[in-house]
């Protein structure tokens, strides 16, 4: 199913926060939602839902349940318990909630940087203390660091956030590596929290491993929590779910507050269910994705030769090392300023970062190619 460009005209007249963030002058490409149109099938339920004033609180949620599992096994060959997946408003909300039915204020939580920017406020938001086991770099390739991650958890670390696939990197964990991740987990007294919410989108050269499917220690320490809003474009919406596959597990989420389930959409939750069945659509759509982000590596080597990317494994954003250009500690303030171009800065992602900027490339290749050529006009005019 061909993904049709979206004209930068038409994009400017959406009012998500991405478009409406920045000055009219500058192109945005840090927040990551995309730029294509919605599924036909979501875009049809959506307008049944709106026309029938079908609007009001969340529901049975069953046939998203079904729909998730019968994809799960599919896709990946993940079999859920129906039973054990829990609806909540976002994957902010989904970690922060379960969080708060094992740590205490001052308790330790563990991420692994560079990492997805809001795991440093999820841990502010729970009033916990934040430990950093980097992951392990060999160029601009991103592994996890067990060494590190055994002497965090030896310090009484108590939850442990990943992000499986990996955001900003674009690199896809093992399956060896995330079963040694659970041995340790489960070794140290330590719960996995693995943010899947990236999943869907993985390029033919790797395989997605759900953290759940890895063994029976990581289905006795983790926790899932994934959405249909980075795959499907539907963040707006707010839906997401909680998955748990042991009886410990889904007794902490049963112990949520009845609010986490009822403040997720009626209008997120039907939208979740269509989506796992476009299957499809999001085929073409991760095909457009893998010519882009080839396309992106083309454009980069012609006119940013010192910029360093190494292509991603999956979903749509670009983590470039520009520390060759000499741009300061922040070269996406520089290149704002100076390009009109918004990228998401480097050090939000952690410490030792502030010379990468992350670009979302789920766009037309003419808009990679603007974007580009101001990132280029920002460093001559900064010389």
């Amino acid at each position: 199913m061909k993904i049709e460009r979206v004209p930068l005209e038409k994009l400017r007249t959406r009012t998500s926060e991405k478009w409406t963030g920045f000055a009219a002058d500058v192109l945005p490409m840090p927040v990551a939602e995309m730029d294509f149109e919605l599924a036909p099938p979501i875009s049809e339920l959506l307008i049944a839902m709106i026309t029938n004033s079908d609007t009001g609180y969340l529901g049975d949620t069953q046939n998203l349940n079904r729909i998730f599992a019968e994809y799960a096994a599919t896709q990946w060959g993940w079999d859920i318990d129906q039973e054990q997946l829990f609806i909540c408003t976002d994957v902010g909300v989904g970690m922060v909630e379960m969080a708060r039915t094992i740590v205490q204020p001052g308790d330790t939580i563990m991420i692994n940087s560079p990492v997805y920017l809001n795991m440093f406020s999820w841990i502010k938001e729970l009033k916990c203390k934040e430990l950093d086991a980097p992951m392990r770099k060999d160029g601009l390739n991103y592994t996890l660091d067990l060494a590190a991650i055994e002497a965090g958890y030896k310090s009484g670390v108590k939850i442990h956030f990943i992000c499986n696939p990996q955001n900003p990197t674009g690199s896809v964990h093992s399956q060896s590596d995330l079963a040694a991740l659970a041995d340790l987990a489960k070794q140290y007294g330590v719960f996995v929290f693995s943010d899947e919410i990236h999943g869907p989108v993985v390029f033919d050269e790797s395989k997605f491993v759900p953290f759940l499917r890895v063994s029976d220690n990581a289905r006795e320490v983790g926790i899932c929590v994934t959405a249909a809003s980075k795959a499907w474009n539907l963040a707006g919406l707010k839906c997401a779910f909680i998955l748990t596959q042991s009886e410990r597990t889904a007794a902490l989420a049963k112990s949520m507050p009845q609010s986490v389930r009822f403040r997720a959409s009626l209008l997120g939750a039907r939208a979740t269910a269509k989506a796992f069945e476009c299957t499809e659509w999001l085929e073409g759509v991760i095909e457009t994705l893998d010519e882009n982000r080839h396309f992106l590596a083309q454009q980069l080597a012609e006119k940013l030769p010192r910029a360093k990317y190494r292509v991603p494994n999956c979903s749509y954003l670009a983590w470039i090392d520009m520390s060759a250009y000499e741009l300061g500690e922040n070269p996406a303030a520089l290149l704002l300023e100076r390009g009109r171009i918004a990228l998401t800065p480097g050090y939000l992602f952690g410490a030792n970062c502030g010379h990468f900027v992350r670009l979302n490339f789920a766009t037309s290749q003419e808009i990679i190619t603007e974007g580009i050529d101001r990132m280029v006009a920002a460093i001559q005019n900064a010389k």
